[in-house]
């Protein structure tokens, strides 16, 4: 016996959609994912999606790469090799600068997307809505909405009578 996922509609439209996610936050639902072709604008508030850890990643890998761009050239110019050139003062920040840019830049970004990457849980080879084969238009031209099992509301609830009662295209019970 298989464990159900959850129950997914299709719909046409984007404005279908975002129409159906907002209705099924109002109906209390919480745990519920929406796949779309392209980025739609107004689902992530209907979704109730509202922050995410991307700017905190990118801040902390940005403040590593300034301090690590200033830690490396302290310990060249300073500790291990010390050279003191013309009287100048062997702690220069003036002139690591463009390094510590340069390092706040390339660690930000690498902490942009693998904190995307890890935040959004991919590459996800697998997924239990991959095992409805109508699914693969959601990469061309359908719009899908599923509210998953684990949601509190959705073990009370029928959530299959509900999304019916948003007029998709069609539902369907999703297995693991």
């Amino acid at each position: 016996m298989t464990a159900l996922h959850g129950v997914l509609a299709e719909f046409v439209t984007a404005e279908q959609l975002v129409e159906a996610a907002r209705r099924t936050r109002e109906e209390g639902y919480r745990e519920i994912d929406a796949y779309s072709p392209f980025p739609v604008e107004g689902l992530d508030d209907a979704l109730g999606f509202h922050r995410t850890g991307v700017p905190a990643a990118v801040f902390i890998g940005g403040a590593l790469g300034a301090v690590g761009g200033y830690a490396l050239q302290y310990w060249t110019s300073a500790v291990d090799y010390p050279l003191n050139v013309g009287g100048r003062p062997l702690n220069s920040i003036p002139a690591w600068i463009v390094i510590m840019f340069e390092l706040t830049i390339l660690l930000a970004s690498l902490f942009a997307v693998l904190g995307m990457l890890g935040l959004n849980r991919l590459p996800e080879p697998y997924h239990p809505v991959f095992n409805v084969p109508e699914f693969a238009r959601a990469t061309s031209d359908r719009f899908f909405l599923c509210i998953e099992a684990d949601d509190p509301r959705a073990r009370r609830a029928d959530p299959r009578g509900f999304l019916e009662s948003l007029h998709p295209e069609k539902v369907w019970d999703v297995e693991r």
